[in-house]
């Protein structure tokens, strides 16, 4: 079986990640240590310790999600002999998780990756004033429906698909006049359910330009090498390898739709058959059962999880 692996975006994060990992592997603890270092920060006692709503702001919770899936990555090189380069046909990520996935493939070293993704989540914070911008799930919507709510409602203010996740999870985004719009209109199509999210700032769309200005430069100054199996990149939902193009596509995505539901369905046709989400949480598996249901999905996030995992190899 062709073997995929794929790492979790923001809303995974929870106060204890990582912490058992730490307990059980130096090899996690010395990765943990990496981050801190490189952020100037404590950062794994606020994901050990919490409190949540500090480790959720945006800028915390990037890094940390990172931070989980790498030390994952190694354990499973260091415990299993895993050699990811060797062994995985294709990597992609959820938003952030594109980070994970390329640091996992050495693309970015992990000082590089944790500063990268503290300045993304800082400038996306920084991007729209507080309460002027939202986001808005629409469960049991397909991308195509939401894509003309969206334009229907928009009324001269950006609403935009953020992330079409698959198995009818369509996530918009925009100026929160405009999102409540977008909600009323899903309700009246007879969309299942449709709701505001408690998110910091709209992901995702045009109003996060300003945030995608401060990545492109940040990335043009970052060290890449080429990953050692091909990303698949979030906007375009295809495979890629060359550095340039992945700086691209990076700030791309800042206001780009993350185009999961794609991603998946790409991999799949590539023929990985087995995927693993590498990190913290269990939301990527939850959809890998919608949008590839002939495939096996399993989530390694736990010195448990890495024996079950070692096990099948």
């Amino acid at each position: 079986m062709s073997l995929a692996f794929v790492f979790p975006g923001q809303g995974s994060q929870a106060p204890g990640m990582g912490r058992d990992l730490a307990d059980a592997f130096p090899i996690a603890r010395h990765t943990f240590q990496e981050v801190d270092d490189a952020l100037s920060q404590r950062l794994s006692r606020l994901m050990f310790e919490g409190p949540a709503e500090e480790l959720t702001l945006t800028a915390n919770a990037q890094p940390a999600l990172m931070a989980v899936s790498l030390a994952v990555v190694r354990v499973l090189a260091t415990e299993a002999g895993f050699d990811l380069g060797r062994r995985v046909a294709l990597v992609a990520g959820h938003s952030l998780g594109e980070y994970s996935a390329l640091t996992a493939a050495g693309s970015f070293d992990l000082p590089t990756a944790a500063r990268l993704l503290r300045v993304r989540g800082d400038a996306m914070q920084q991007a729209v004033p507080p309460g002027e911008g939202a986001m808005a799930a629409l469960l049991g919507a397909e991308a195509e429906q939401a894509r003309a709510i969206c334009a229907e409602v928009a009324q001269g203010e950006v609403v935009e698909v953020a992330n079409d996740n698959g198995g009818g999870q369509v996530v918009v985004s925009g100026a929160k006049p405009a999102v409540e719009r977008a909600i009323e209109a899903a309700k009246a199509a007879g969309i299942k359910r449709a709701m505001l999210l408690p998110v910091s700032a709209p992901f995702h769309c045009a109003m996060m330009a300003p945030a995608a200005e401060v990545m492109a430069d940040a990335l043009s100054k970052a060290r890449m090498a080429h990953p050692a199996v091909p990303v698949v990149a979030n906007v375009t939902a295809a495979p890629v390898s060359d550095p340039e193009a992945i700086r691209e596509l990076l700030v791309r995505q800042v206001t780009g739709t993350v185009r999961w539901r794609e991603c998946v369905a790409a991999m799949a046709a590539a023929g990985c058959t087995r995927f693993v989400e590498v990190g913290a949480g269990k939301v990527l598996t939850g959809l890998m059962k919608r949008n590839a249901p002939e495939a096996s999905a399993m989530a390694v996030s736990t010195p448990a999880d890495i024996e079950a995992f070692a096990k099948t190899l």
